[in-house]
């Protein structure tokens, strides 16, 4: 299993002073829609320059203009591009033909998504690199959320898939044992009073390094 820090912050400067404490503990490094929509995609080149041996991830969340979008993603630096679930299958297409054109990943986010298992069935087949079983921040603050569910849905699914919504130290390896490919944290790294501790501690407790 791989480690991925979601980056929520809010600038290029903060975003590369975190990677600074946390890079060498993480596999790949996830720009987050919010960073995205505030730098553009320069902040994904800044950081593909300063780390062209990680695998950066731009989070765009496209729901539409697939092709487009990824295509701008990829020329930008980006190693993997995320689109939503929820799009149309001819959105997911576009941005998984861009990603070939590029020999370079989507990934399709589920966030949102209420019959996980159907629709990551339906994913497979066309052709995502693979997809993240995710809760956003809104749906953790509300309560009685677990991330048992997101394990569930998971521990069905016939396609790599990363975990994200409430991965901590905790957590990780019950992430794990449900076979994710990739662990996502984000608070629990850049939240943490010492963040190059708190990615350390997390890529420890995998037991299988991807």
């Amino acid at each position: 299993m791989k480690l991925q820090v979601a980056i929520d912050l809010l600038s290029t400067k903060d975003a590369l002073t975190l990677l600074e404490k946390v890079a060498e503990h993480v596999d790949i490094i996830e720009l987050g829609t919010p960073l995205i929509k505030q730098e553009g995609l320069a902040v994904v080149t800044a950081v593909k320059a300063a780390y062209p041996n990680k695998i950066v991830f731009a989070d765009m969340k496209t729901m539409d203009a697939g092709a487009l979008e990824a295509d701008m993603a990829f020329k930008a630096g980006a190693d993997l591009v995320s689109v939503l679930a929820a799009a149309g299958d001819s959105t997911i297409s576009g941005a998984v033909d861009a990603a070939k054109k590029h020999n370079k990943g989507i990934v399709a986010d589920v966030i949102g998504v209420l019959d996980k298992a159907t629709r990551v069935k339906q994913l497979k087949a066309l052709g995502v690199h693979s997809v993240e079983l995710h809760a956003g921040l809104d749906e953790q603050a509300q309560a009685g959320y677990s991330i048992s569910k997101l394990l569930e849905a998971g521990r069905g699914a016939d396609i790599p898939f990363a975990v994200a919504g409430g991965v901590n130290l905790d957590r990780i390896t019950e992430v794990e044992d449900a076979g994710a490919s990739v662990a996502v944290a984000g608070a629990a790294i850049y939240g943490a009073a010492d963040p190059g501790a708190a990615a350390k501690a997390l890529r420890a407790k995998i037991k299988n390094l991807g």
